[in-house]
């Protein structure tokens, strides 16, 4: 029979997936440099906002970061394996006890801070912030 097509594409697509993705839950707050390429210059540019999805899996996974610009909310959807994403940076670990924050979008003001991760999780593996 030989491997079916699924098999076949998952191979071709793990050359492509990042290696060293730090781990990123949902509520955290991300950095997430990514390349701008304007005519032939190329220059990096930081999106800095809390991560309120993340989606599908392998090479086509993708995050929901959401920020506030001026009062203004603003979303932006990643490709995590995307080559323009340089590298993900977390920030802030919080607690969050859903996988989709979507009610974040509906709140202002002090009710949307997420609570931060209890003091006993600094020991769970992969958890490294920038701050430290």
């Amino acid at each position: 029979m030989g491997m079916g097509n699924q098999q076949i594409l998952e191979s071709i697509n793990s050359a492509a997936l990042k290696k060293d993705l730090p781990r990123i839950d949902v509520g955290d707050t991300i950095n997430v440099v990514f390349r701008i390429v304007e005519g032939d210059k190329e220059r990096t540019q930081t999106f800095q906002g809390v991560v309120i999805a993340r989606s599908g899996r392998g090479i086509s996974e993708m995050m929901t970061v959401r920020k506030i610009v001026d009062d203004v909310g603003v979303e932006r959807v990643f490709p995590i394996n995307s080559p323009f994403v340089a590298r993900f940076e977390t920030v802030r670990r919080a607690d969050a006890r859903r996988s989709k924050l979507y009610f974040l979008r509906e709140r202002t003001g002090k009710s949307r801070r997420l609570r931060d991760r209890r003091r006993g999780m600094k020991h769970v593996k992969g958890l490294t912030t920038v701050s430290g």
